[in-house]
């Protein structure tokens, strides 16, 4: 079986910018992992392999692009090595908590490869604003004969 994050949990951000990673989580993500900005004011979090293997790939890109220089200088310059303490938390950085809008609560959503870290709210109005569309973007995205 495939390896990958999958879930939904809400949690807090404490008085200290911690916040718990669901113990379903943790062994895959190991003790240090990376997070940084995600694409639509998310937060994305990758175990070290998988962030090292997007680095790898955005290194392919000519910096000569303008998009590409772009592109990596927004996500690498948010990223961040985390470690959990001893009660499954990570210190997010302001920079971070004030980018993804994060207030005090949060949705951490498995999907695939990487974890996602929404303020609350924020993934509130997303996922009301994609769900009647779900059929229309199944259907652009799937080929019929899955």
């Amino acid at each position: 079986m495939i390896k990958m994050f999958m879930g939904e949990f809400h949690h807090n951000v404490d008085d200290k910018s911690r916040l718990i990673i669901p113990s379903k989580y943790r062994e895959e993500l190991g003790k240090k992992f990376v997070l940084t900005r995600g694409i639509e004011r998310c937060l994305y979090v990758y175990p070290e392999d998988k962030f090292n293997e997007i680095v790898k790939k955005l290194n392919t890109i000519p910096f000569t692009k303008k998009d590409a220089r772009e592109f990596i200088r927004f996500f690498l310059s948010g990223a961040t090595e985390v470690e959990l303490d001893k009660q499954g938390r990570i210190l997010i950085p302001n920079t971070l908590k004030n980018y993804a809008n994060i207030k005090s609560s949060c949705t951490i959503l498995g999907t695939g490869e990487r974890l996602e870290i929404w303020d609350e709210e924020s993934y509130s109005e997303l996922y009301n604003s994609t769900f009647d569309n779900m059929s229309d973007i199944a259907e652009t995205l799937f080929d019929t004969n899955l």
